[in-house]
């Protein structure tokens, strides 16, 4: 997955003029944090240059992993078009050119945002977009007050910076935010895992539905050391690999995700939970069902229509 051409464009006018030796340092520091999944009160991305090795390093990444989760919810709910967006822990606004990629008719968007630096690169970034943006400087500790509902509220690569209690409140303020879905993303991680499980359970007794990634309600049957993720391959650009140190033209970006709506959906098909073992005849899936279960199913050229299926699925694909 690339960025799309407006954003790209939008984010090299950003970078211009910043010298790149600034950039990788920058850039060092921020993944650090990252790779760590730092919580000490502050957050990754606090100053201008900061914001900046953001977008040269992790907006990619980001980008293809929110893409990605609103794909699926879309798929889960093809009625779905939302008009007015709610994005907390919003960054640059990376969720906010995720959503116009898969909602093109998406017409206003609040967008909360701490960083000062974030929400400035994000008003820059969001000009070549027809959107109606409106920035708020509000901490998600804070309450989100005078903030309206939206048909679609996100929240990405944001529990990560809270304290458990302050997590299960911004949850709960969140859905009685969400007129219709909301959207998790975590990082692809054993601890972000575990917060958005803790997310699952919550949003489930306040009455969600659960779109993705789940085809059920049951407790989660994956254990430990396992755990549930997904990955996307995300194209670098020569700036990119330059700001990282890395050689090869793309990266893989794991991530947990939960999207939970107001309404259920119509159908559960199984889940895709790992890449499909292939070999001559035969495809080994690794799936989570509809009844709460794990089941590793071989799946074999006598199947005919269940086999050429097999073949063609991916991890993270439904079945």
């Amino acid at each position: 997955m690339e960025l799309p051409a407006p954003l790209r464009r939008a984010v090299d006018a950003f970078l211009e003029g910043t010298p790149l030796s600034q950039i990788q340092d920058a850039a060092q520091r921020l993944s650090k944090r990252y790779r760590a999944e730092t919580r000490d009160g502050s957050l990754h991305v606090g100053d201008a240059l900061a914001a900046k090795a953001y977008l040269a390093t992790r907006l990619p990444a980001t980008y293809a992993a929110v893409r990605q989760c609103l794909a699926e919810t879309a798929a889960r709910r093809e009625d779905f078009a939302p008009s007015r967006m709610l994005d907390v822990g919003a960054g640059p606004g990376t969720a906010l050119w995720a959503a116009h990629a898969q909602w093109p008719h998406l017409g206003a968007a609040t967008l909360v945002e701490t960083s000062t630096a974030m929400r400035e690169a994000g008003a820059e970034l969001a000009k070549s977009l027809a959107i109606d943006t409106n920035w708020h400087a509000a901490s998600v500790e804070s309450g989100l007050a005078d903030i309206a509902p939206a048909d679609l509220v996100t929240l990405c690569y944001v529990l990560d910076e809270l304290a458990p209690a302050v997590r299960d409140t911004l949850i709960d303020r969140l859905w009685a935010l969400t007129a219709d879905t909301l959207v998790i993303v975590e990082p692809g991680t054993p601890a972000g895992w575990q917060r958005i499980l803790a997310a699952r359970d919550r949003l489930i007794a306040l009455g969600g539905h659960i779109l993705a990634p789940c085809p059920h309600h049951a407790p989660c049957p994956v254990a430990a050391p396992d755990w549930c993720h997904f990955s996307r391959r995300v194209a670098r650009s020569r700036l990119h690999r330059t700001a990282k140190g890395g050689e090869v033209p793309w990266e893989d970006e794991k991530f947990s995700f939960l999207a939970v709506s107001r309404r259920a959906p119509d159908d559960r098909p199984a889940r895709v939970l790992a890449p499909p073992k292939t070999a001559s005849g035969m495809v080994r899936l690794k799936l989570c069902t509809s009844d709460g279960a794990l089941d590793e199913r071989l799946v074999t050229r006598r199947e005919g229509p269940s086999f050429k299926a097999a073949r063609k699925a991916d991890w993270g694909d439904v079945l």
